[in-house]
C-alpha cells in the first residue's frame, strides 16, 4: 500500500489508541516487525493552538518508527490546519484527521466521529488541514456514521478523496455503538468500491486473529488492516498477521521469557519517555496485558497496580519476582498435567 509518497510495507497498521500508542509501544511493535505504519495517540488541535505544554510532550515520534503519523482531531478548519503545520514541521511523518472518536468529552466538542453527522464541516477540516501541509500525506479515520442507520462514511470517502486525502481508515462500527456489537465489514467493501483506486482504504474492527485479517481482505477488498485493542500487550500478533496475509503461514506465539523482556523494555522506554513518577503511573495499566492468560498474572497485575510501587526499579524487582511465580506455577502444571 501506497499511501502519498510513502510505501506501507507491510499493509498492516497499528491503530491509534489513546493512552496506548505513545512512542514506547509504537517502538517496540517496529522492533518487533509487521507494522507497516504507526499512528500516534489522538492530539487535541485545540491544545496545541494554546501551546499547551502537556500535549507538546505528546510529540514524541522518532526516525526509527518511520513511517509515523500524528493523529489530530478538532473541529475548526483553521485551528486543525495550524495543528498540522506545526506536527508536520516538528517531524511528523503525515496528519491523521480523527473522526471516528466517540467520547464525549471529545465529541461533545463537534470534533471526532460528531462531524460525521456535518460532513460539509468533515469536508472543510479536511480541505484546510491538506492545503496546511501539501508536501505531508494527509489521512483520515472514519466510523461507518455516527448513529444507526444512517452510514456517512461511505458518501464522505470519496468527498475526503477529491479534497486530497491519500487514505481512508474505516473502523465498520457506528460511533454510538462505542466498541459494543459486531463490526459490519461490509461497509468497508462498500467504501472501497465508492473509491475505488482513487486512494487506499484500511479496513478496521474486530481483527482479533490473523485468520480475521484475511478474510477481512478477502471480504472487502481493503488494501490494509488496522488493528487496535488485540494488539494490547501482544504486539507479536500485528507480525503474525503480516505474516499470513503474505505467505498464509505464522509462527507461534511470544514464549514466556519474550513476554517479560518487552514488558521490561516497555517499562524502560516508558519511564526515560515521562519520568518516573508519570512512568510508573502509566506501566500500571500497561504492563498487565503482556501476561493475561498465564499463570501469575493476577499476582503480578497486584504488584504492579499496588500504590507503593512508585519506581522504576520496583516494576523490574515485580517483574522479576513474577517470572519466578510463572516459573513454579508452570512447573505445578506440567507435572498434573502428566499425571
Amino acid at each position: 500500500m501506497r499511501i502519498g509518497n510513502i510505501d506501507i510495507v507491510p499493509n498492516v497498521v497499528l491503530a491509534p489508541m489513546a493512552g496506548i500508542t505513545s512512542h514506547p509501544y509504537r517502538v517496540i511493535c517496529k522492533q518487533i516487525g509487521g507494522c507497516g505504519l504507526v499512528v500516534t495517540e489522538l492530539i487535541s488541535s485545540m491544545a496545541i493552538h494554546y501551546k499547551n505544554e502537556k500535549t507538546f510532550g505528546m510529540f514524541d515520534w522518532s526516525a526509527d518508527e518511520y513511517p509515523s503519523f500524528c493523529q489530530l482531531f478538532g473541529a475548526d478548519p483553521i485551528v486543525m490546519a495550524e495543528a498540522a503545520r506545526i506536527v508536520c514541521d516538528a517531524g511528523a511523518d503525515g496528519v491523521d484527521i480523527n473522526m471516528g472518536c466517540w467520547v464525549p468529552k471529545v465529541a461533545k466538542t463537534g470534533a471526532g466521529a460528531a462531524l460525521l453527522k456535518d460532513i460539509c464541516q468533515a469536508e472543510a477540516v479536511v480541505k484546510a488541514v491538506v492545503e496546511a501541509v501539501p508536501n505531508k500525506p494527509v489521512t483520515v479515520k472514519v466510523r461507518a456514521g455516527f448513529q444507526q442507520p444512517h452510514i456517512t462514511a461511505i458518501k464522505f470517502a470519496k468527498s475526503a478523496a477529491q479534497l486530497g486525502a491519500k487514505s481512508i481508515a474505516v473502523h465498520a462500527r457506528f460511533a454510538s455503538q462505542g466498541f459494543s456489537g459486531t463490526a459490519d465489514w461490509s461497509i468497508i467493501a462498500r467504501v472501497k468500491e465508492e473509491v475505488g483506486d482513487l486512494i487506499p482504504v484500511v479496513g478496521n474492527g474486530d481483527i482479533e486473529t490473523p485468520e480475521d485479517a484475511a478474510r477481512m481482505v478477502a471480504e472487502t477488498g481493503c488494501d490494509a488492516v488496522m488493528v487496535g485493542r488485540a494488539a494490547l500487550g501482544n504486539p507479536w500478533l500485528l507480525k503474525q498477521i503480516a505474516d499470513y496475509l503474505a505467505t498464509g503461514t505464522y509462527g507461534s506465539g511470544p514464549t514466556i521469557d519474550e513476554r517479560f523482556a518487552i514488558a521490561r523494555q516497555h517499562a524502560r522506554l516508558q519511564c526515560l519517555q515521562q519520568g518516573e513518577n508519570i512512568g510508573v503511573r502509566e506501566l500500571r495499566g500497561l504492563l498487565p496485558h503482556y501476561f493475561k492468560g498465564i499463570p501469575g498474572a493476577t499476582r503480578l497485575r497486584g504488584a504492579i497496580t499496588h500504590t507503593e510501587t512508585r519506581t522504576l526499579a520496583q516494576v523490574e524487582a515485580a517483574l522479576d519476582q513474577a517470572r519466578e511465580w510463572q516459573g513454579t506455577l508452570g512447573e505445578k502444571e506440567s507435572e498434573i498435567g502428566e499425571g
